[in-house]
Order: structure tokens, then C-alpha cells, then sequence
């Protein structure tokens, strides 16, 4: 009991001696610091949340509260300067020192970042009324991705479709690559046309440092924009207001650009330079080798207002983009528990592409009144393409057998070879000549406008493959070929070559109209327009209305209801024409879509932030259809009008800020695009006993037993039922210097088949694509940062080192096919995997 009573006594002891302690220590900060408070605001006077206040150089610091009010206690008898900062404003300092004891009485009203030039800023009731959703340029630098742009944003919007980070190319509700426009300052833009993969594939035409503003349509769009059945991505390149620049490199490459104007405001200039080399993205690939891929482009826009009615501008674009590889090997393990295979591969030879493009544009803008808008463009396109390879592939498929400690090879299944050969080349020239008009008369918006464009297309293909399996060639040929009495000769398995020359002319015109009936709190917008284009190669007239209607009800909610239908024909370009044997087909016409699209849009708050949720449901009538192929990025096209269809679906996605101060969203996509070939059909056979014993059997080998079966609906090659997309970003609250972007990008399989099989049976889906990227900042100049640049770095705005984790879950996608065949004739499809977990750093300013 004394024991206890001891005890007890020691702890109330040692309690004493720490309150004490406690308490001498805070009477001595006290009489050696100071207060500061009050309350931070924006130009609205609106409270600011979360805005951190810390002392420069020193750790630690307190955020507003939710009504924008801040204490922060500091040293006393020395200068300080306290730093006031919060995403998307600018920050302020406070340079003092205080008495002891003091308290000090400090509001700030913080400026928002500018984000927009103030010639580009839209109304937001003015694009509810559209199609079209804005997207933020500034994001294309933040967004972790192996091949960062605008496109890698347009990714994650709702009803885009895309399972290759290696590649900036896209499919929209249904629809492929080729059924996608794209402007620049109303120029149509056009990409490579040979690339068969994306590692191939070089920078795009699109370069997000010159971009002030991003806006697309994934269907519905008005009748001003062109002859495509899909999409449009519309983007204005930026109007300098001041000398700016801005340069970043990465393990990836690198780019700098630089915008200015004259002291008279009269002459501005853009230009922009970028290297891109995925070298190491690409040593990842299981097809280990010598990876040697060079792309380069240039682009610049001058601007010069002659008066305040005329001016003039300059679009210049160069780019070389070199892909070669001299492959060495590749081992790849495929198949399933129970019978687990692999693939081994020798190989000797290699490959050399280059695309070169050049384009020039000058556009001259006349505006005689505050009501009228005239503008003439003048564009040039030039592209040429060249691929050659010569590859010689020795291969074995091995049987394995697994083990709890290793993985065995029991039996080798099947050895082979193949030789593929190619000399491709095409030369593609595009000229245009455009007269556009608008007018703003009261509640109505009309514009209209005309265009020529004339074509020169030359194309040089010849390429084959040849297959061998145990000794034999692929087919199979008996005897010595070239000797009497032997009635084949060798064959390839594959064999294209083919030459064409088209010379062609376009004519097309639009006119459309907006009306807009405000209420007093409601507002009925109707859009109606018309398109027709004309091309004498196969001398189709082509004519295309479409409208948009909207309403904002005079509810409590901020919603408003959109209905958008319209013809939407496809008319040929090059790759249309020419079928699987390389014949052109002249007499090929233009495909047809018919878009129903409903959509809503909701403006709402959530944790008093602002937030958006849009939500589209589809319906496309699609007729005159020219099926296709796709390997990686390569479209093969039938040549011919053979295929009726549909593409239905639901598009969501709602963005906002889930994290105070910075936007992110998330999109949801459901859908469904199905075909039906004309005449296709196969025979199934059947025993006595109603058992069937063989199926797709062609007509001349019917017997009495045998059905035809007609397979009616199939899914088409960019049938991916469900994908999600998400752009997230995030920063420590009482550092936000230190940020992290993330995108997440999932697809359900799509379809794919062996070749030279037909369409039908092309209903084998691939795994889904699942990646995760993700990217952590630290902001060491700017504003933000709450450090002023000092000597060398003194004219740098902000300076950021990022660190992206490319694949974070490390999961193999399958982009693609290899098909082998084994002793026996089976035949396997082995998966060609994209990149797997790389580590990218970067360092990028702006000045």
C-alpha cells in the first residue's frame, strides 16, 4: 500500500514539473511574438478557404478558415515577410516586424490568375447552347502520360475511346480514327496516313504550349464544321498580349516556345519547337532491339493588324518524324494455367520510316462593322510518307509446364519463319482557298461560308509476307517451282502491290443560323444549318442539315436540356478507295450517319464548389458503311459501300473542385456499335443425328445437309462497351507547392480476329485496358512557391520538377496480335504488349 502511495506521489510530481515547464515556455514565446490575423478575400469579396499563410523561411504556417479568416502567430523584434498563397491566384507578401505581444490586423484580397486571353473568353450560357465542352489547355502540361498534349485530355473526355498511350489517335462513339475533324484557327488539320503503330507514330499537329483554347463536340456538332462522321476538337492558337515563353525536358524530349508583340501592339508572333524521342518508353517492349525514333516539328503564327479593320496572319508548320529499329528478339509467355505456352523469336533485318509534312496557311480577316466578320484562308498541305523494312523472324512455340519453383519447357509445339518486305511510299498535296462570313443582329447569329479544295494523291505500295512452318511455305505449293510439269509456283501468304495517282477537287459550303429567346428566367436557343460538298472523282452531290435546339427552364436548379440530330456523310478520302488487294475503287460512295443526341447540363455546388455534370444519350443511324480492319493503329479498309449499322450509348462526366482551387473530372461511357454486312453468310453441317460436324463452308462445297446461316449484327472493330476516364488533381494544404496529377484510363476489350478471315468471326475481344499514371510536382520559382528568382533566375516566372510514374499497377495491354501456326496447322494468337512501368522526370519553366 505504501508502495502505491509512492508511486502515485512520483507521477502528480513529474505532472507538475512538465505543467510548469509547459507554461514558462509559453509566457516566454508570448513575450517575445506577435499576432497577426484577419481575413483574406477575393476580388469579389468573397472569403477565400484554405489560403496558406506562413513566414518565408520558416516551416509550419496556418490556412484560412471557411469564412477567410487567419491567425498566425510569429517571432517578434525581427523583419519578416509572410506569404499569402492559393491555387489559381497570385500570390501576396507582408513585410514587417512587429513589437512584442503585438497584434496585428492584416486583409488581403488575393487576384485570380488570368487563364484566358480576354479576346477568347466565351460565354459559358453561349456554349451550354452547343455541343461543344471547353477543355483546359493548361492541363495538356500537368496530365502524367507517355505522349502528353492536347490529346491525352481529349482521352479522358466522355464517349473517347483510346487503348495505346503510344499514340495520340482516338475513336469517338463508334466511330474510327479517320471519322475525326480537326481545326486549328478554322484550318482543317491533317495526320500520317502509313503509320501502322503508335511507336511509329511522331508529335501530332497539336502543340499545347501555343493553345489558349480547346473546345469538343463528340457528336451533334452544327453544320460549320466539316464532313466527318465522329467528333470535332476545335482549337484556337493563343494572341500574345506580352513577351512570354516558357521550355521543359524529360526523358521523353523536349519543347520551348516563345510569344511577344510589337511596342504598337500592331505585329505579334508564336512560334514553338519540339523534340520527341520515346526511346525509352519503347526499350520496355518485349521486341528487344535497337530503337532509334527522331521526331522534330516547328510552328509559328504572325499577326499583323494592318488597321482596326484588317488584319492578317501567318500559320507555318514543319515536321520530320524518323522511326527506325533494327530488331534483335522477343519472348513472349501467352495461353492459360492449364496449357501455358510461349514465344520465341530471332530476329534479323530492320526498318526505316520517315513522315515529313509541311503546311502553310494565311488567313486575312476584315471586320467593316461591329456586326459583320469576313475572312479568307489560304492553306497548303504537303505530306510525305515513306516506309521500308525487310525482316526475317525465326520462331519457336514452346509447351510449358509449371512449376511451384520455376517454369519448364516440355515440348516444342511448333518452329517457323517469316520474311516480311515492304516499299511503300506516298506523296499526298492539299490545297484550299475559303471564304467565311458572320453577322450579329440583335438575338440572331448567322454564318456561311465556301471552299475549294484540291487534292494530289500518289501512292507506291508493295509489300508481302512469307510464312514457313516446319519446312513448308504458307501456303503450301508441291513441287519445285519454276520446273516443267509443275502447274503452281512459290505463293506468299501475303502479297500487296498496287499504284494509283488521283487528282480531285472538293466543292462545299454551310450556312447556319442561331436564334436566342431570353425570358426572364428562362432561355430557348435554336440552331439550324445546312452543308453541301461535291467531289468529282465520283461525282456525289451531298447534302447535310442539322440543328440544335435548347432550353433553360425557370427552375431552381441551374439546368438546362439540349437536343441536337442532324446528316453527318463521310465522303472518301484516299484510304477508303482502295480494298484489301489494292484496288481502287472509283465508284465508292460517302457514308452516312444520322446522330440523335439528348443531353442535359447541370451547373451545382458541392462543398460550396463549384461544380458540373453533363450527360448525353445517342442513337446513330448508320448506312453505307465501308468496313474496316484495325491492327495497333493501322485501318484496312473492304474499298467497298458493304455494311449497315448502329452505334447507341450514354455519355456522363462531371468536373469541378473535388480538391479546392484546382479542377479535375471524371467521364463514364456505355455503348454499343454493331454492323450487318451485306450478303455475308456460311454453311453449317450436320450429321443424321442433327450433330453438327463442320462449319463456314464455302457456297460451291454445299451438300444436302448443310444450313446457311446468315450471321446478321456483328460488333464492330471500335466496339468497347464500357470506358472511364479521370483527371484528378491534388496539393498539400499547407504547401501547395507540392502537387500530384493523376489519369486513369479503363476499356473493355475490343473485338479482333485472325487474318484473312472474314469479318464475322472477328468477335474475339482483347483484355481491357487498364492504366494508371500518376505525376508529383514541386514548384521551386513562382509565385506560389513564395520565393522571388534571384540572379540567373531572375526573369523565370515559375520553375516545376515533376516525377511521373508511367503504368503505375504495371499492367501488360494488349494492343494487338501476332498469329503463328504450330506442327499441326493451329494456328495462335499471341499478344503483342504496350509499355510497362517507366519513370519519367521533368523540368519545365515559363518567362
Amino acid at each position: 500500500m505504501n508502495q502505491e502511495k509512492s508511486n502515485s506521489a512520483r507521477w502528480y510530481f513529474f505532472l507538475l514539473i512538465a505543467l510548469f515547464y509547459t507554461l514558462a515556455i509559453n509566457v516566454s514565446e508570448a513575450q517575445t511574438s506577435a499576432l497577426v490575423f484577419g481575413k483574406v478575400t477575393d476580388e469579389a469579396k468573397q472569403p477565400l478557404e484554405l489560403v496558406n499563410i506562413a513566414v518565408l523561411g520558416s516551416p509550419g504556417g496556418v490556412t484560412s478558415a471557411k469564412d477567410g479568416t487567419y491567425e498566425l502567430r510569429v517571432a517578434a523584434q525581427k523583419p519578416l515577410t509572410i506569404v499569402y498563397s492559393f491555387i489559381g491566384f497570385e500570390s501576396d507578401t507582408l513585410k514587417m516586424m512587429f513589437r512584442p505581444d503585438e497584434k496585428f490586423r492584416c486583409d488581403k484580397t488575393l487576384k485570380q490568375v488570368a487563364t484566358l486571353l480576354p479576346y477568347l473568353i466565351v460565354e459559358d450560357k453561349a456554349l451550354r447552347n452547343t455541343s461543344l465542352n471547353r477543355i483546359d489547355p493548361r492541363a495538356a502540361s500537368m496530365i502524367p502520360s507517355a505522349s502528353a498534349g492536347i490529346e491525352s485530355l481529349v482521352k479522358t473526355m466522355p464517349g473517347v475511346v483510346s487503348n495505346n498511350e503510344l499514340s495520340s489517335q482516338y475513336s469517338v462513339r463508334g466511330g474510327n480514327y479517320d471519322e475525326n475533324l480537326v481545326y486549328v484557327n478554322d484550318i482543317e488539320i491533317y495526320r500520317p496516313f502509313l503509320v501502322r503503330s503508335g511507336q511509329q507514330e511522331g508529335l501530332s499537329f497539336l502543340n499545347s504550349d501555343l493553345v489558349s483554347s480547346v473546345l469538343f463536340s463528340a457528336g451533334g456538332f452544327d453544320a460549320k464544321y466539316g464532313d466527318k462522321m465522329a467528333s470535332v476538337l476545335d482549337i484556337r492558337y493563343k494572341k500574345p498580349q506580352e513577351f512570354a515563353g516558357s521550355a521543359s525536358a524529360s526523358l521523353l524530349g523536349a519543347n520551348a516556345h516563345i510569344e511577344g508583340l510589337s511596342t504598337n501592339h500592331r505585329f505579334t508572333y508564336l512560334a514553338g519547337v519540339r523534340y520527341k524521342s520515346n526511346q525509352y518508353l519503347l526499350n520496355s517492349l518485349e521486341t528487344k532491339g535497337d530503337y532509334k525514333p527522331r521526331y522534330f516539328d516547328l510552328q509559328s503564327l504572325f499577326t499583323y493588324s494592318i488597321s482596326k479593320k484588317v488584319e492578317v496572319s501567318v500559320l507555318g508548320y514543319v515536321a520530320n518524324n524518323v522511326y527506325t529499329l533494327i530488331p534483335e528478339s522477343r519472348e513472349t509467355n501467352f495461353g492459360t494455367l492449364n496449357d501455358p505456352m510461349r514465344l520465341k523469336i530471332y530476329f534479323d533485318g530492320r526498318e526505316s520510316d520517315s513522315y515529313s509534312s509541311l503546311m502553310g496557311a494565311a488567313t486575312l480577316n476584315y471586320k467593316p462593322s461591329d456586326k459583320l466578320n469576313i475572312k479568307w484562308i489560304v492553306s497548303g498541305y504537303n505530306s510525305k510518307e515513306n516506309e521500308a523494312y525487310d525482316i526475317l523472324g525465326q520462331y519457336w512455340i514452346q509447351l510449358l509446364e509449371n512449376k511451384s519453383d520455376s517454369i519448364e519447357v516440355v515440348e516444342n509445339k511448333g518452329i517457323g519463319s517469316y520474311l516480311t518486305h515492304a516499299r511503300n511510299r506516298l506523296n499526298i498535296n492539299v490545297f484550299n482557298i475559303e471564304n467565311r462570313y458572320s453577322l450579329s443582329s440583335g438575338n440572331s447569329y448567322t454564318q456561311w461560308g465556301i471552299k475549294y479544295q484540291h487534292e494530289i494523291i500518289d501512292d507506291r505500295i508493295n509489300e508481302w509476307m512469307l510464312m514457313d512452318s516446319a519446312g513448308f511455305s504458307t501456303p503450301y505449293s508441291p513441287g519445285i517451282p519454276g520446273m516443267p510439269g509443275n502447274l503452281t509456283d512459290l505463293d506468299v501468304y501475303y502479297n500487296l502491290k498496287t499504284s494509283a495517282n488521283i487528282i480531285s477537287n472538293r466543292y462545299t459550303g454551310f450556312l447556319q443560323n442561331s436564334w436566342n429567346i431570353d425570358g426572364d428566367s428562362t432561355r430557348l436557343s435554336l440552331t439550324t444549318g445546312i452543308r453541301f460538298q461535291y467531289w468529282d472523282y465520283n461525282s456525289q452531290f451531298l447534302v447535310s442539315p442539322r440543328a440544335t435546339i435548347s432550353y433553360k427552364p425557370n427552375w431552381q436548379r441551374d439546368i438546362l436540356f439540349r437536343f441536337s440530330t442532324g446528316y453527318y456523310f463521310q465522303p472518301p478520302f484516299y484510304r477508303e478507295l482502295r480494298n484489301l488487294e489494292g484496288q481502287i475503287n472509283p465508284e465508292i460512295r460517302a457514308q452516312k450517319s444520322i446522330h440523335f443526341v439528348l443531353g442535359s447540363d447541370l451547373n451545382f455546388r458541392a462543398w460550396d464548389r463549384p461544380f458540373k455534370f453533363i450527360s448525353e444519350v445517342y442513337y446513330k443511324m448508320l448506312r453505307d458503311l465501308i468496313p474496316y480492319e484495325v491492327d495497333n493503329v493501322r485501318i484496312r479498309y473492304l474499298g467497298y459501300n458493304d455494311s449497315d449499322g448502329y452505334a447507341v450509348g450514354i455519355d456522363m462526366k462531371v468536373n469541378g473542385e473535388f480538391v479546392k482551387g484546382v479542377e479535375s473530372w471524371a467521364s463514364l461511357s456505355v455503348m454499343q456499335t454493331e454492323e450487318d454486312l451485306y450478303d455475308d453468310y456460311y454453311y453449317e453441317y450436320y450429321n443424321q443425328s442433327g450433330e453438327q460436324i463442320i462449319s463456314g463452308v464455302t457456297a460451291d462445297q454445299v451438300v444436302a445437309d448443310s444450313v446457311k446461316v446468315q450471321p446478321g449484327y456483328i460488333p464492330r472493330p471500335t466496339d468497347q462497351r464500357v470506358t472511364f476516364g479521370l483527371f484528378f488533381q491534388d496539393y498539400l494544404p499547407m504547401n501547395p507547392t507540392y502537387k500530384m496529377n493523376l489519369g486513369l484510363y479503363f476499356g473493355t476489350g475490343l473485338t479482333t480476329g485472325a487474318p484473312n478471315t472474314p469479318l464475322y468471326r472477328h468477335v474475339f475481344r482483347m483484355p481491357a485496358y487498364r492504366r494508371v499514371d500518376i505525376g508529383f510536382a514541386k514548384q521551386v520559382i513562382g509565385n506560389e512557391a513564395g520565393i522571388s528568382s534571384k540572379t540567373f533566375f531572375r526573369s523565370l516566372k515559375s520553375m516545376w520538377i515533376t516525377a511521373e510514374i508511367l503504368n503505375l499497377l504495371q499492367i501488360n495491354n494488349t494492343i494487338s496480335y501476332m498469329w503463328v501456326r504450330d506442327f499441326d496447322g493451329n494456328q495462335y494468337g499471341v499478344p503483342n504488349y504496350l509499355t510497362s512501368r517507366q519513370i519519367n522526370l521533368k523540368v519545365s519553366v515559363e518567362f
